[in-house]
């Protein structure tokens, strides 16, 4: 009886280091597919285009006139 009592926690302890070492790899490679897609996307320049004067622009300008 204390061979059994003794192996059950072992066992125990022994599915839950499986268990974090199979969420620490995926969360590993979850990490690693998020990092590449981000690091490696392509620069789209009319995503950070700007479209024309702002209204601080537009206030200066009448301001001045112009």
């Amino acid at each position: 009886m204390t061979t059994q009592a003794r192996s059950l926690p072992n066992l125990l302890s022994r599915a839950a280091a499986h268990i974090t070492v199979r969420s620490l790899v995926a969360e590993f490679r979850s990490f690693w597919r998020e990092f590449v897609a981000t690091a490696f996307r392509p620069y789209h320049p009319e995503r950070h285009y700007m479209r024309g004067p702002g209204p601080a622009c537009a206030a200066k300008r009448r301001e001045t006139g112009k």
